[in-house]
């Protein structure tokens, strides 16, 4: 009869899955790699199953370990429920959350959040991650983050959003092209422009994509930044334009940066959601509303105008 196993186990299950090579995940867990061998035989002992496919090669799970994953990950997600609700019962105001953030948006945003946040509530830790929308969605799912600080929408049953505020798009030339001379551009201006962007791992890379393809611009695939500094570079190069983010365009390029100009387009009717996601099991509701305040305090008092409340 298979014994049931410990939430230990299935953790380190989930982190072999997920890099799947034992020596990242042993890392990851903060042991050392023979202890999470052991702990991965003393699981498929208990359970009496193979769980990976053992030899040389790429690590592999077993169809069997593939189903057990999933059913671990779901465990896991619940106990941690548990632990935050049982943390958010207790003050609401201590602890620590896990805040995932895109790299479009934490850098430009954050510091002007962290240090009133701390001040309010000192028992309060922030961890902060970087990572691109589409992998903060997924590490959301699996418990790695408390909230999540992304461009929306952000879909699934399991999830939460809380819309924060609307910003503004505007595209970045390279100081010596023709239509820097405008001092706000039109569809018509687009038609046949190079755009580069970042690439499909965005929720920004969609929304320039469908752009590109209903005005006539090309959008290069073979060109995609990794970030919005590379946009940023490859525009002073000549290689074409972007759209960029305008607390981006506050933070590193209005007084900074003479090599590029950054236009107004369509009115400044170009812009995209920015809000708040976590799982809706997630017991760290009054923690988050901490972020979500001070997050909207900052809008108002530093970015009011290029930012919109929602």
């Amino acid at each position: 009869m298979p014994r049931p196993p410990s939430l230990r186990q299935l953790r380190y299950l989930l982190a072999l899955s997920e890099t799947g090579h034992f020596g990242r995940a042993a890392e990851r867990m903060g042991i050392a790699q023979p202890s999470l061998s052991v702990q991965i035989a003393n699981l498929e002992e208990a359970l009496q199953l193979k769980l990976y496919e053992r030899g040389r090669g790429p690590f592999r799970l077993t169809p069997e370990g593939r189903e057990i994953t999933l059913r671990a990950r779901e465990v896991v997600a619940e106990m941690q429920g548990i632990l935050d609700l049982s943390d958010s019962l207790r003050s609401g105001q201590s602890g620590t959350l896990r805040l995932g953030t895109t790299p479009t948006l934490g850098p430009y945003l954050l510091p002007h959040v962290v240090g009133a946040l701390h001040e309010a509530y000192p028992e309060l830790k922030l961890y902060i991650r970087e990572a691109a929308p589409r992998d903060l969605e997924v590490e959301l799912d699996h418990g790695r983050h408390d909230v999540i600080l992304t461009q929306l929408p952000v879909s699934g049953e399991s999830f939460v959003t809380e819309r924060l505020f609307r910003e503004p798009l505007a595209l970045a030339l390279p100081a010596d092209h023709p239509l820097a001379a405008k001092e706000e551009l039109g569809e018509a201006d687009l038609s046949g422009l190079v755009i580069l962007g970042l690439g499909p791992a965005y929720v920004l890379h969609g929304q320039i994509s469908a752009l590109c393809r209903e005005l006539g611009a090309e959008l290069r695939a073979d060109y995609e930044g990794t970030s919005l500094d590379a946009l940023r570079q490859m525009v002073a190069m000549g290689m074409g334009a972007s759209f960029l983010p305008m607390l981006y365009v506050r933070s590193e390029v209005e007084g900074r940066d003479s090599s590029i100009a950054v236009r107004r387009f369509r009115r400044g009717r170009l812009d995209r959601s920015v809000g708040l996601v976590r799982r809706r099991t997630s017991g760290k509701t009054a923690g988050i509303a901490h972020i979500s305040d001070a997050l909207r305090q900052a809008t108002k008092a530093r970015f009011a105008d290029i930012l919109t409340l929602e």
